[in-house]
């Protein structure tokens, strides 16, 4: 067998370090299309302590799906919003529809919205940072208006992020799904108040400068996550990422920050709980 087709194949099932849940991931591109899809992928989260996940929309289909999903399995919940990426696709039409699934029980976040300065000219059809700044704007307001955690994705753009939220005023819980910025943004972050949620980014020994603002996190804003299936945490790097993998990025976190595995999960299973309104 290749080395590529090793890399290639789901890592093992890890040891559990307690219960967790999943801040964020994609059910429907880790290939869920189903109840009883998103039922085997939840098996397998919950056999090494993943109680539940919180599944992400990055355009409008998404968003009908995560909320369809939400409420096929007791273990998942959703956030909705376009991706910044997606931010040109904001029609009043989609507004409307968006406004409609914040709504639901069972949709927790707004989300992921936020800046993408890294793909508008490598992308076709990319939304231009402008589109995004107000596609972003509008997302914040949804979440003030709905009472729900805003969720942002932010790819090089730490001053344009900032920038949005000082212009429109931060909701009261604000989220940096995948943080991957450095020190100087983790503590503006934690001034803040917000929360900064790690994924297997954190694992991964060239990210220095993510892994040194991982230690400036306090316990009560730290949040993790797959973001699966991206983001495969190390020794896996490249394969398929699920949510039974997130135990491999909590062990990762235990060994950087130099704190016991078990009770990061307890205190970001209780962040979670706490701000997605989880009870389990």
């Amino acid at each position: 067998m290749s080395r590529d087709r090793r890399r290639a194949e789901p890592p093992p099932p890890p040891e559990p370090v307690g219960r967790l849940i999943d801040a964020h991931t994609h059910l429907d591109a880790c290939g869920a299309v189903d109840a009883d899809d998103v039922r085997v992928i939840l098996d397998r989260a919950q056999a090494v302590g993943v109680e539940a996940v919180v599944t992400i929309a990055d355009d409008l289909d998404s968003a009908r799906w995560a909320a369809a999903a939400a409420d096929w399995d007791p273990r998942v919940y959703a956030a909705v919003a376009l991706h910044p990426t997606r931010a040109n696709a904001l029609t009043d039409d989609a507004r409307a529809e968006l406004e409609r699934l914040a709504a639901g029980e069972r949709v927790v976040a707004i989300g992921e919205t936020g800046m993408d300065l890294y793909w508008p000219g490598r992308l076709d059809g990319c939304a231009t940072p402008a589109e995004q700044r107000d596609a972003f704007a509008w997302h914040i307001d949804l979440a003030k208006r709905t009472g729900k955690p805003l969720m942002i994705h932010n790819r090089d753009a730490d001053a344009a992020v900032l920038d949005v939220l000082a212009a429109e005023g931060a909701p009261e819980v604000v989220i940096f799904h995948c943080f991957s910025s450095g020190a100087e943004m983790a503590r503006t972050c934690v001034e803040a108040g917000w929360l900064l949620s790690l994924s297997g980014t954190v694992s991964f020994r060239n990210a220095r400068e993510l892994r040194e603002a991982a230690a400036l996190i306090p316990a009560s804003q730290l949040l993790v996550e797959t973001d699966a299936p991206f983001l495969t945490p190390h020794p896996f790097r490249g394969a398929p990422n699920e949510s039974y993998c997130l135990p491999y990025t909590v062990r990762a976190l235990s060994e950087l920050v130099g704190r016991p595995a078990a009770e990061l999960a307890r205190e970001t299973w209780e962040n979670a709980s706490r701000i997605y309104g989880i009870r389990r």
